[in-house]
Protein backbone atom coordinates (compact mmCIF):
# COMPACT_ATOMS: atom_id res chain seq x y z
CA UNK A 1 0.00 0.00 0.00
CA UNK A 2 3.06 2.34 0.43
CA UNK A 3 3.60 2.71 -3.25
CA UNK A 4 2.88 5.92 -4.42
CA UNK A 5 2.73 7.56 -8.29
CA UNK A 6 2.93 11.40 -7.93
CA UNK A 7 3.19 13.02 -11.20
CA UNK A 8 3.20 16.92 -11.72
CA UNK A 9 1.13 18.33 -14.24
CA UNK A 10 3.00 21.26 -15.74
CA UNK A 11 2.80 20.66 -19.54
CA UNK A 12 1.60 18.18 -22.25
CA UNK A 13 4.11 15.22 -21.69
CA UNK A 14 3.18 14.97 -18.49
CA UNK A 15 -0.52 13.65 -19.38
CA UNK A 16 1.02 10.38 -21.17
CA UNK A 17 3.27 10.08 -17.29
CA UNK A 18 -0.52 10.10 -15.71
CA UNK A 19 -1.79 7.50 -17.76
CA UNK A 20 1.25 5.07 -17.71
CA UNK A 21 1.40 5.69 -13.82
CA UNK A 22 -2.61 3.98 -14.11
CA UNK A 23 -1.52 1.33 -15.44
CA UNK A 24 1.48 0.19 -13.48
CA UNK A 25 -0.33 0.96 -10.84
CA UNK A 26 -3.11 -0.83 -12.33
CA UNK A 27 -0.62 -3.86 -12.72
CA UNK A 28 0.52 -3.45 -9.25
CA UNK A 29 -3.14 -4.08 -7.89
CA UNK A 30 -3.30 -7.30 -9.86
CA UNK A 31 -6.22 -5.71 -12.24
CA UNK A 32 -7.27 -7.10 -15.46
CA UNK A 33 -7.34 -5.59 -18.71
CA UNK A 34 -10.71 -3.84 -18.34
CA UNK A 35 -10.08 -2.15 -15.06
CA UNK A 36 -6.81 -1.19 -16.49
CA UNK A 37 -7.74 0.43 -19.39
CA UNK A 38 -10.70 2.18 -17.22
CA UNK A 39 -7.80 3.30 -15.19
CA UNK A 40 -5.71 5.04 -17.47
CA UNK A 41 -8.90 6.49 -19.69
CA UNK A 42 -9.62 8.17 -16.28
CA UNK A 43 -6.32 9.28 -15.70
CA UNK A 44 -6.09 10.96 -19.07
CA UNK A 45 -8.86 12.79 -18.69
CA UNK A 46 -7.97 14.46 -15.16
CA UNK A 47 -4.42 15.50 -16.29
CA UNK A 48 -6.04 16.56 -19.19
CA UNK A 49 -8.34 18.90 -17.39
CA UNK A 50 -5.43 20.00 -14.40
CA UNK A 51 -3.16 21.19 -17.67
CA UNK A 52 -6.18 22.86 -19.75
CA UNK A 53 -7.94 24.14 -16.98
CA UNK A 54 -5.77 24.83 -13.92
CA UNK A 55 -2.76 25.14 -15.76
CA UNK A 56 -0.84 22.74 -13.69
CA UNK A 57 -1.40 20.31 -10.92
CA UNK A 58 -0.48 17.05 -10.09
CA UNK A 59 -1.76 13.52 -9.84
CA UNK A 60 -1.62 11.52 -6.82
CA UNK A 61 -1.79 7.48 -7.30
CA UNK A 62 -2.44 5.24 -4.68
CA UNK A 63 -2.93 1.66 -3.58
CA UNK A 64 -5.95 1.30 -1.51
CA UNK A 65 -7.94 -1.07 0.71
CA UNK A 66 -11.16 -1.45 -1.53
CA UNK A 67 -14.57 -3.05 -0.72
CA UNK A 68 -13.27 -6.40 -1.99
CA UNK A 69 -11.03 -8.43 0.95
CA UNK A 70 -7.57 -8.52 0.20
CA UNK A 71 -8.05 -7.08 -3.41
CA UNK A 72 -6.37 -3.47 -3.49
CA UNK A 73 -7.73 -1.02 -5.40
CA UNK A 74 -6.53 1.91 -7.43
CA UNK A 75 -6.90 5.15 -6.52
CA UNK A 76 -6.47 8.81 -8.52
CA UNK A 77 -6.11 11.97 -6.88
CA UNK A 78 -6.11 14.57 -8.95
CA UNK A 79 -5.60 18.29 -7.12
CA UNK A 80 -4.92 21.78 -7.98
CA UNK A 81 -5.13 25.41 -7.05
CA UNK A 82 -6.48 26.66 -10.30
CA UNK A 83 -10.07 28.91 -10.82
CA UNK A 84 -12.25 26.05 -9.82
CA UNK A 85 -15.56 24.95 -11.81
CA UNK A 86 -18.23 27.35 -12.17
CA UNK A 87 -20.84 24.94 -12.89
CA UNK A 88 -20.00 21.41 -11.90
CA UNK A 89 -23.76 19.85 -12.94
CA UNK A 90 -22.45 20.63 -16.39
CA UNK A 91 -19.17 19.55 -15.85
CA UNK A 92 -20.20 15.87 -14.72
CA UNK A 93 -22.18 15.18 -17.45
CA UNK A 94 -21.01 12.58 -19.90
CA UNK A 95 -19.14 12.89 -22.82
CA UNK A 96 -19.12 17.24 -21.56
CA UNK A 97 -15.41 17.99 -22.41
CA UNK A 98 -14.14 21.85 -23.28
CA UNK A 99 -10.36 20.67 -23.25
CA UNK A 100 -8.80 20.79 -26.41
CA UNK A 101 -6.91 17.31 -27.15
CA UNK A 102 -8.85 15.55 -24.59
CA UNK A 103 -10.48 11.95 -25.66
CA UNK A 104 -13.88 13.70 -25.50
CA UNK A 105 -15.03 11.38 -22.04
CA UNK A 106 -14.78 14.14 -20.23
CA UNK A 107 -15.35 13.82 -15.83
CA UNK A 108 -19.18 12.00 -16.85
CA UNK A 109 -17.46 9.24 -18.20
CA UNK A 110 -14.32 9.28 -16.03
CA UNK A 111 -17.35 9.08 -12.96
CA UNK A 112 -19.04 6.09 -14.95
CA UNK A 113 -15.68 3.96 -15.25
CA UNK A 114 -14.55 4.11 -11.85
CA UNK A 115 -16.38 2.30 -8.76
CA UNK A 116 -16.24 5.38 -6.90
CA UNK A 117 -16.43 8.51 -8.13
CA UNK A 118 -15.81 12.15 -5.93
CA UNK A 119 -15.35 15.86 -6.59
CA UNK A 120 -14.95 19.28 -5.20
CA UNK A 121 -14.25 22.30 -6.62
CA UNK A 122 -14.32 26.19 -5.05
CA UNK A 123 -14.25 29.04 -7.87
CA UNK A 124 -10.91 30.87 -7.32
CA UNK A 125 -9.84 27.84 -5.12
CA UNK A 126 -9.43 24.68 -6.83
CA UNK A 127 -10.75 21.69 -7.52
CA UNK A 128 -10.09 17.98 -6.04
CA UNK A 129 -11.05 14.88 -7.67
CA UNK A 130 -10.97 11.43 -6.12
CA UNK A 131 -11.89 7.97 -8.45
CA UNK A 132 -11.42 4.54 -7.25
CA UNK A 133 -10.87 1.64 -9.60
CA UNK A 134 -11.88 -1.81 -8.52
CA UNK A 135 -10.45 -4.81 -9.85
CA UNK A 136 -13.33 -7.02 -12.05
CA UNK A 137 -14.87 -9.17 -8.91
CA UNK A 138 -15.94 -5.62 -6.92
CA UNK A 139 -17.30 -3.91 -9.89
CA UNK A 140 -21.00 -4.50 -9.65
CA UNK A 141 -22.89 -1.38 -9.23
CA UNK A 142 -23.26 2.13 -8.28
CA UNK A 143 -23.74 1.87 -4.88
CA UNK A 144 -21.52 -1.09 -4.32
CA UNK A 145 -17.47 0.79 -4.30
CA UNK A 146 -18.44 2.77 -1.40
CA UNK A 147 -16.17 2.69 1.42
CA UNK A 148 -16.59 4.89 4.68
CA UNK A 149 -13.00 5.75 4.69
CA UNK A 150 -10.99 7.69 2.75
CA UNK A 151 -7.20 8.95 2.58
CA UNK A 152 -3.83 10.08 0.46
CA UNK A 153 -0.17 9.19 0.61
CA UNK A 154 2.65 11.17 -0.92
CA UNK A 155 6.25 10.66 -0.83
CA UNK A 156 8.89 12.77 0.04
CA UNK A 157 10.69 14.45 -2.96
CA UNK A 158 8.25 12.44 -4.96
CA UNK A 159 10.19 9.13 -4.13
CA UNK A 160 8.50 5.70 -5.38
CA UNK A 161 7.91 4.57 -2.05
CA UNK A 162 6.21 6.50 1.51
CA UNK A 163 6.69 5.69 4.62
CA UNK A 164 3.34 6.07 6.02
CA UNK A 165 0.46 3.37 5.11
CA UNK A 166 -3.39 3.66 6.09
CA UNK A 167 -6.06 0.81 6.49
CA UNK A 168 -9.07 0.17 7.75
CA UNK A 169 -11.16 -2.78 8.34
CA UNK A 170 -14.92 -4.03 9.78
CA UNK A 171 -15.25 -6.89 12.47
CA UNK A 172 -18.96 -6.85 13.50
CA UNK A 173 -20.08 -3.58 14.53
CA UNK A 174 -16.62 -2.55 14.78
CA UNK A 175 -14.89 0.06 12.21
CA UNK A 176 -11.18 0.36 12.95
CA UNK A 177 -9.10 2.82 10.96
CA UNK A 178 -5.30 2.77 11.05
CA UNK A 179 -2.47 4.88 10.49
CA UNK A 180 1.20 4.42 10.12
CA UNK A 181 4.29 5.66 10.04
CA UNK A 182 7.20 3.69 9.50
CA UNK A 183 10.27 5.51 11.43
CA UNK A 184 12.75 7.41 8.24
CA UNK A 185 12.29 7.39 4.72
CA UNK A 186 12.22 4.51 1.93
CA UNK A 187 11.87 1.10 1.28
CA UNK A 188 12.30 -0.50 4.77
CA UNK A 189 10.11 2.15 6.22
CA UNK A 190 7.44 1.33 4.22
CA UNK A 191 8.06 -2.36 4.79
CA UNK A 192 7.07 -1.76 8.32
CA UNK A 193 3.94 0.28 7.33
CA UNK A 194 3.17 -1.81 4.89
CA UNK A 195 3.62 -4.81 7.54
CA UNK A 196 1.37 -2.84 10.40
CA UNK A 197 -2.16 -2.50 8.11
CA UNK A 198 -1.46 -5.92 6.73
CA UNK A 199 -1.37 -7.04 11.10
CA UNK A 200 -4.40 -5.10 11.24
CA UNK A 201 -6.96 -7.03 8.96
CA UNK A 202 -6.21 -9.31 11.57
CA UNK A 203 -6.70 -7.94 14.43
CA UNK A 204 -9.81 -5.72 13.87
CA UNK A 205 -11.54 -7.55 16.14
CA UNK A 206 -9.53 -6.24 19.42
CA UNK A 207 -10.01 -2.72 21.20
CA UNK A 208 -7.15 -0.40 19.97
CA UNK A 209 -4.78 -0.92 22.95
CA UNK A 210 -4.65 -4.28 22.06
CA UNK A 211 -4.12 -3.58 18.43
CA UNK A 212 -1.13 -1.53 18.95
CA UNK A 213 0.17 -4.18 20.99
CA UNK A 214 0.04 -6.71 18.45
CA UNK A 215 1.71 -4.23 15.74
CA UNK A 216 4.75 -3.95 18.46
CA UNK A 217 5.13 -7.72 18.21
CA UNK A 218 4.58 -8.00 14.44
CA UNK A 219 7.02 -5.35 13.73
CA UNK A 220 9.78 -6.08 16.11
CA UNK A 221 12.32 -7.01 12.99
CA UNK A 222 11.20 -3.47 11.36
CA UNK A 223 12.40 -0.40 11.60
CA UNK A 224 9.27 0.62 14.09
CA UNK A 225 6.48 3.04 13.24
CA UNK A 226 4.44 5.48 14.90
CA UNK A 227 0.63 4.39 14.83
CA UNK A 228 -2.63 5.98 15.52
CA UNK A 229 -5.65 3.54 15.82
CA UNK A 230 -9.02 4.89 15.85
CA UNK A 231 -12.07 2.57 16.19
CA UNK A 232 -15.61 3.22 15.80
CA UNK A 233 -18.48 0.71 17.60
CA UNK A 234 -21.59 1.51 15.22
CA UNK A 235 -23.65 -0.06 17.76
CA UNK A 236 -22.28 1.84 20.61
CA UNK A 237 -21.86 5.02 18.57
CA UNK A 238 -18.71 5.36 20.72
CA UNK A 239 -15.31 6.19 19.12
CA UNK A 240 -12.13 4.61 20.44
CA UNK A 241 -8.32 6.16 20.14
CA UNK A 242 -5.25 5.32 20.84
CA UNK A 243 -1.53 6.01 19.85
CA UNK A 244 1.73 5.75 20.10
CA UNK A 245 4.96 8.29 18.29
CA UNK A 246 4.31 11.09 16.75
CA UNK A 247 1.00 10.71 14.21
CA UNK A 248 -1.79 12.69 15.20
CA UNK A 249 -5.32 13.54 15.00
CA UNK A 250 -8.65 15.69 14.89
CA UNK A 251 -12.15 14.90 15.54
CA UNK A 252 -14.50 17.33 14.63
CA UNK A 253 -17.94 17.08 16.51
CA UNK A 254 -20.45 20.01 15.51
CA UNK A 255 -18.44 23.06 14.92
CA UNK A 256 -15.48 22.20 17.45
CA UNK A 257 -11.92 20.21 16.19
CA UNK A 258 -10.49 18.40 19.23
CA UNK A 259 -6.57 17.31 18.95
CA UNK A 260 -5.99 13.79 20.12
CA UNK A 261 -2.35 13.35 20.96
CA UNK A 262 -0.55 10.23 21.03
CA UNK A 263 1.97 8.50 23.34
CA UNK A 264 5.37 9.04 23.12
CA UNK A 265 6.90 5.15 21.62
CA UNK A 266 7.60 3.49 18.87
CA UNK A 267 5.67 0.50 17.68
CA UNK A 268 7.99 -2.23 17.41
CA UNK A 269 10.81 -0.58 19.24
CA UNK A 270 10.09 0.73 22.72
CA UNK A 271 6.76 0.18 22.80
CA UNK A 272 5.62 2.54 27.04
CA UNK A 273 4.15 0.73 28.99
CA UNK A 274 0.85 2.23 29.75
CA UNK A 275 -1.03 3.56 26.57
CA UNK A 276 -4.14 5.99 26.78
CA UNK A 277 -7.37 5.07 25.47
CA UNK A 278 -9.31 8.00 24.75
CA UNK A 279 -13.44 7.08 24.33
CA UNK A 280 -16.05 9.70 22.89
CA UNK A 281 -19.30 10.00 21.69
CA UNK A 282 -19.58 9.20 17.76
CA UNK A 283 -22.23 11.78 16.48
CA UNK A 284 -23.82 11.68 13.18
CA UNK A 285 -21.64 14.89 12.41
CA UNK A 286 -18.45 13.85 13.95
CA UNK A 287 -15.79 13.76 11.43
CA UNK A 288 -12.60 12.34 12.07
CA UNK A 289 -8.82 12.83 10.02
CA UNK A 290 -5.54 10.84 11.42
CA UNK A 291 -2.60 11.88 9.90
CA UNK A 292 1.12 11.36 10.12
CA UNK A 293 3.61 14.12 11.11
CA UNK A 294 4.38 15.32 7.42
CA UNK A 295 1.42 17.12 7.77
CA UNK A 296 2.40 20.64 8.88
CA UNK A 297 1.77 21.02 12.65
CA UNK A 298 0.22 23.97 12.38
CA UNK A 299 -2.48 22.55 9.74
CA UNK A 300 -5.85 24.18 9.42
CA UNK A 301 -8.86 22.43 10.22
CA UNK A 302 -11.36 22.61 6.72
CA UNK A 303 -14.39 24.85 7.50
CA UNK A 304 -16.21 25.07 4.14
CA UNK A 305 -19.76 22.72 4.95
CA UNK A 306 -19.39 21.73 1.33
CA UNK A 307 -16.37 20.35 1.55
CA UNK A 308 -17.09 18.25 5.26
CA UNK A 309 -20.00 16.78 3.23
CA UNK A 310 -18.38 15.35 0.77
CA UNK A 311 -16.32 11.51 0.61
CA UNK A 312 -13.67 11.01 2.97
CA UNK A 313 -11.25 10.64 0.30
CA UNK A 314 -12.20 14.36 -0.66
CA UNK A 315 -11.68 15.57 2.14
CA UNK A 316 -8.46 14.09 2.99
CA UNK A 317 -6.63 14.96 -0.76
CA UNK A 318 -8.47 18.99 0.10
CA UNK A 319 -6.47 18.77 3.30
CA UNK A 320 -3.00 17.65 1.71
CA UNK A 321 -3.62 20.10 -0.59
CA UNK A 322 -4.13 23.12 1.06
CA UNK A 323 -1.44 22.32 3.55
CA UNK A 324 1.24 22.19 0.85
CA UNK A 325 2.16 23.90 -2.52
CA UNK A 326 4.92 23.94 -4.82
CA UNK A 327 6.16 26.89 -3.22
CA UNK A 328 5.99 25.04 0.29
CA UNK A 329 6.41 21.28 -0.41
CA UNK A 330 5.74 18.77 2.05
CA UNK A 331 8.94 18.10 4.04
CA UNK A 332 8.68 14.20 5.14
CA UNK A 333 5.93 11.20 3.71
CA UNK A 334 2.52 12.47 4.03
CA UNK A 335 -0.59 10.55 4.94
CA UNK A 336 -3.76 11.77 5.69
CA UNK A 337 -6.86 9.72 6.29
CA UNK A 338 -10.40 10.87 7.05
CA UNK A 339 -13.24 8.67 8.72
CA UNK A 340 -16.92 9.83 8.44
CA UNK A 341 -19.95 8.36 10.33
CA UNK A 342 -22.35 8.12 7.36
CA UNK A 343 -22.22 7.58 3.26
CA UNK A 344 -21.90 10.76 1.36
CA UNK A 345 -24.97 11.71 -0.51
CA UNK A 346 -23.90 14.63 -2.49
CA UNK A 347 -24.98 14.42 -6.28
CA UNK A 348 -21.27 15.08 -6.80
CA UNK A 349 -20.02 12.04 -5.25
CA UNK A 350 -22.19 9.88 -6.66
CA UNK A 351 -22.41 7.91 -9.82
CA UNK A 352 -25.28 7.62 -12.73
Amino acid sequence: MSRVWEIPVHDSTRVRDARVAAEAASAAAGLGQERTAAAALVATELATNLLKHAEEGRMVLNLVDGPAAGAPSVQLCSLDQGPGIADVGTALRDGFSTAEGSLGAGLGSCRRLANAFHLHSVPGRGTVTTARVDPEAAHTGASAGEVPVGGITVALDQAEHSGDAWGWARSGPLLTLLLADGLGHGAKAAHASTAAVEELHAGAHLPPVEILRRLHTALRRTRGVAAVVAQVDTERRELRFAGVGNACARLRTGDTWTSLISHPGIVGAYFPARVPLRKMPWHADSLLVVHSDGLPSRWSPPDDPGLLARDPSVVAATILRDASSPARPVRDDTSVAVLAPDRRTSSHDSRP
